[in-house]
């Protein structure tokens, strides 16, 4: 079952061979597989050596059998079809002829990422300047196993205009959508395109706006880093989270791609979700709440109210384009720590270092896992304490871009944080009080791990979740790859026993440090591939093209430790070795047997030795002698025999090892004179030392006081503006730059410029009048200056001479 995947690649090589060749060479050559890390593919020279200023992934995998490369060295995608655990569990094997896809334009980007969408039609090729979409079915080229692909550029006018300045953060592929992507900007908007439609303008816009305008202390609570999309469960599939650098994650919900497709069982659970609790609360803010959320189900969703449709007829439910006209999705968050009736104010605690510079979504059964990676090193791993639900701002109509037939084909708001969304941090609240009521999930503290990389500033993390074991999260950094496993989910765990609350383990992937932590290298590349049977690989690239495979573990990964309980007794004496071999039989160091002697009649000694009774005693008693001592003095001559070799090779090794002594003897006594001269020459550096010491505390800046803990907070706090916030500050300076100037470029402002002008033409008659009052006022300031400017002169001088006349 393992080949069926590949027959169907290996029939698209033939396809394309044939394509190629006439029909007379129609006979296709059998193809051969190579082990991917031995790929002629990935032995090309890489000219990049600096380090990049985004994360690098030049790999990506359809999820079935083609992988692809990004080469930079010719700038063109390879595909290769892989064939996962051949010819053992342990390897890749791919097929030695790879097929080039190649770009129809020209593309004047680096390409840092690449990332493919989910029926494998589409690939992003994402650099700093500019973002293309290949779509990998094109036509066949002159050139063999090429093909040419068509290439478009993605939000040009927007995100990669040569005279704005706004950068993109991250762009994704929308996991319900085949043809949307989201894009994240650092001019803290979310942007939603639809590449079946306008590429240069995005579908939907999202003006995050985390804090009120002026009432921000922290630059860094204004700037966004990262997001991701929710997963499959409950409203998590309809929410965007988004990470801001100061480590505080709010929650875009719902936001849904016009066209985008759901099962309708998962649209139906949330619909009977909002008649249940919703509706029937008791709490008025409950109820109008939810009447927003079914409002919005019935209209993206117009099947709900259909009687003749079922999960028979239907088996999914594509949303239709509809934007709630007098409300604006909020901004919910920033989430906080979840508290047993003492309120946590704090989004994250002083134990990680630096800012917030990645986020991951990992959706583990029925537990929704947020993990935010600081600059500093460490993983904050978190979960939802309760279920997302959507918030509208009802005041704050969004604006809509409607087509000749009314149909909305894009729409932009502004999202707003709630001030009453911080109002709910307690787990010990009944459901009452917090279900639909508009209260953003708290989090459930789960670990924070330490990675313990270097501290080097620019340092780049990013993480992925294993294919098999969702409880598995890969990071990757400079030092190369980590793995972080969670053994305790609030939710999917629900023991209480204390040795199933286990902490998450860390265990080292790969690494790339070479001696030292100033010569690691970040890798170029990384891929978790999966197959039918739950064997797992990562597959990494060097930045020199090498390509890596590892084999992971996934059967025994999540098994808890299993340890013997063995009663330990005081005092109990440890068995010792019994293997070792002995010289001597205890049966011989114990001499021979005892030997009782035989009755005799109390005449023996009377008895000649000549006569028959005394031979037969005599007989008796030398029997008896031959049979103890005589067999004991054989057996312990051949014992002594037997052993001899063994006691001379014990006795050569004891030689062997007293020459090794004396030889190590030797070399200290050797050692000890320059021991003893080392140690001298460092008493006199130290008295030599001490000297400078003690001249030097004589200095007047030696007895100056050590700072106060107010100076050292303040100083605490300046290091932290330096580090941090101030490319906050730059990034949002940016922002309102590029912003300004699309302003000013824009015809609504040239029409207001004219407006202005004629305005500014009327009072300019009364301006000239005011102006040269002013310029009148001036001129008798300036003289009152000049005179004043004299006096003081003059008593200058007068008091110089007396001094002088004191003197």
């Amino acid at each position: 079952m393992k080949y069926n995947f590949d027959l169907s690649e290996h029939h698209d090589e033939e396809e394309g061979r044939q394509s190629q060749t006439p029909p007379s060479a129609s006979t296709p050559k059998e193809l051969e597989w190579v082990p991917l890390h031995h790929h002629r593919v990935f032995y090309r020279p890489n000219m990049d050596s600096a380090t990049p200023a985004m994360p690098k992934n030049l790999l990506c995998w359809d999820g079935a059998s083609r992988l692809y490369f990004w080469d930079s060295y010719k700038r063109c995608l390879h595909r290769l079809s892989v064939r996962l655990g051949e010819p053992d569990r342990t390897s890749i094997l791919a097929a030695s002829s790879s097929k080039v896809l190649q770009a129809d334009v020209e593309l004047n980007i680096e390409v840092q990422r690449i990332s493919i969408n989910r029926n494998g039609s589409a690939l992003l090729l994402v650099g700093l300047d500019g973002l293309y979409v290949m779509y990998l079915y094109g036509r066949t080229s002159t050139k063999e196993n090429t093909i040419i692909c068509r290439t478009i550029l993605v939000g040009s006018e927007i995100c990669f205009d040569r005279n704005n300045a706004i950068r993109t953060l991250k762009v994704c592929w929308h996991p319900y959508s085949d043809t949307h992507l989201g894009i994240l900007s650092s001019d803290s908007v979310f942007r939603v395109f639809d590449l079946s439609s306008a590429l240069g303008q995005p579908e939907q816009e999202y003006y995050l706006q985390p804090v009120e305008p002026g009432s921000s202390h922290n630059a860094t609570s204004i700037c966004p880093v990262d997001f991701s999309f929710g997963g499959d469960h409950m409203w998590d599939r309809f929410s965007v989270f988004v990470l801001f650098s100061d480590g505080s994650v709010y929650i875009l919900c719902p936001v849904v791609p016009f066209g985008s497709v759901y099962k309708w069982e998962s649209v139906l659970e949330l619909y009977s979700d909002a008649h249940m609790f919703g509706l029937k609360s008791t709490n008025s803010k409950a109820v109008k709440k939810s009447n927003l959320a079914i409002s919005w189900l019935e209209a993206t969703f117009p099947e709900l109210t259909r009687k003749e449709v079922h999960a028979e007829t239907a088996a999914v439910l594509r949303a239709q384009p509809y934007a709630l006209f007098d409300a604006s999705i909020s901004l919910q968050g920033p989430l906080r720590k979840v508290s047993h009736g003492v309120e946590d104010i704090s989004v994250h605690p002083p134990v990680c270092e630096g800012r917030a510079v990645s986020f991951l979504y990992d959706l583990v059964s029925k537990d929704s896992i947020l993990v935010t990676a600081w600059s500093g090193g460490q993983l904050q791993i978190d979960a939802l304490a309760d279920e997302v639900q959507p918030v509208w701002k009802v005041g704050s109509p969004p604006r809509v871009c409607l087509d000749s037939t009314d149909s909305i084909v894009g729409l932009a708001m502004i999202c707003e944080s709630l001030s009453s969304d911080t109002s709910i941090l307690k787990l010990d609240l009944p459901p009452d009080h917090t279900l639909w009521l508009g209260h953003p999930p708290p989090l459930l503290r789960l670990a924070i791990v330490d990675l313990a990389l270097p501290r080097r500033s620019g340092s780049v993390l990013s993480m992925f979740v294993d294919p098999i074991i969702s409880e598995r999260i890969y990071c990757l950094h400079d030092g190369g790859i980590d793995s972080v496993v969670l053994h305790f989910l609030p939710f999917t765990n629900q023991s209480r026993d204390r040795e199933d609350m286990r902490s998450p383990s860390v265990h080292p992937v790969l690494s790339t440090f070479q001696g030292e932590a100033s010569s690691a290298f970040p890798l170029s590349g990384f891929l978790a591939l999966s197959d039918s049977f739950g064997d797992s690989w990562i597959v990494a690239l060097t930045p020199s093209n090498e390509c890596i495979v590892v084999e992971m573990e996934t059967w025994t990964t999540l098994l808890p430790p299993v340890i013997d309980k063995v009663d330990k007794h005081i005092g109990a004496e440890v068995p010792k070795d019994t293997d070792i071999s002995t010289i001597i039989s205890k049966e011989l160091l114990t001499g021979p047997k005892v030997v009782l002697l035989p009755p005799s009649s109390p005449h023996l000694r009377s008895v000649s030795a000549d006569s028959i009774e005394g031979r037969s005693t005599l007989h008796q008693y030398f029997k008896l002698f031959h049979e103890n001592y005589v067999e004991y003095a054989h057996k312990v001559y051949f014992e002594l025999q037997h052993h001899a070799p063994h006691v001379k090779k014990i006795i050569d090794d004891q030689h062997s090892r007293l020459r090794k002594a004396q030889q190590k003897i030797l070399d200290v006594e050797r050692k000890q004179e320059k021991i003893a001269d080392r140690v001298e020459h460092a008493v006199q550096f130290h008295s030599e030392l001490k000297e400078r010491l003690q001249s030097l505390g004589h200095l007047p800046a030696a007895h100056k006081r050590s700072l106060s803990k107010a100076e050292r907070e303040f100083k605490s706090e300046l290091d932290r503006y330096r580090g941090v916030e101030l490319d906050a500050l730059h990034s949002s300076i940016e922002a309102v730059n590029a912003r300004l100037k699309r302003y000013t470029h824009s015809p609504q402002v040239n029409r207001s410029n004219e407006q202005r002008q004629l305005s500014m033409r009327r009072k300019s008659h009364v301006q000239e009048n005011e102006m040269s009052l002013l310029k009148a006022s001036l001129e008798k300031l300036s003289l009152v200056n000049i005179e004043n400017a004299k006096k003081v002169k003059a008593v200058e001088s007068a008091l110089k001479c007396r001094e002088i006349g004191t003197s």
